[in-house]
């Protein structure tokens, strides 16, 4: 699994979110929602100040931010990567699941 945030979805990050270069934000995954991927599940994203805990799966990291995924959530990635991008229609971050090689 590969992770990748766009630039235009770390604007976004920093505008919508205030997330404040020092950050992280964690992808994880939710329960009782959808994805074109895994069916009941969803992803969601948190963000925090403090150092990360726990092993970490993949982690993107671009202009004083960090964005990872959790080694325990990586099962809903099977196969998959992560693109972070932004939606400008709905103005908010869009996830794509491209397959991996």
């Amino acid at each position: 699994m590969k992770l990748d945030v766009t630039d235009q979805a770390i604007q976004w990050f920093k505008e919508e979110v205030l997330v404040e270069e020092g950050s992280a934000v964690r992808f994880y995954v939710k329960i009782y929602g959808t994805s074109p991927i895994r069916e009941g599940y969803a992803l969601a994203f948190d963000v925090h100040n403090e150092a990360i805990d726990g092993p970490v799966g993949e982690k993107f990291e671009q202009s004083g931010l960090t964005f990872y995924v959790k080694e325990d959530d990586l099962w809903f990635f099977e196969g998959h990567d992560l693109i972070v991008d932004y939606d400008e229609k709905m103005d908010e971050v869009a996830y794509r699941y491209p397959e991996n090689k």
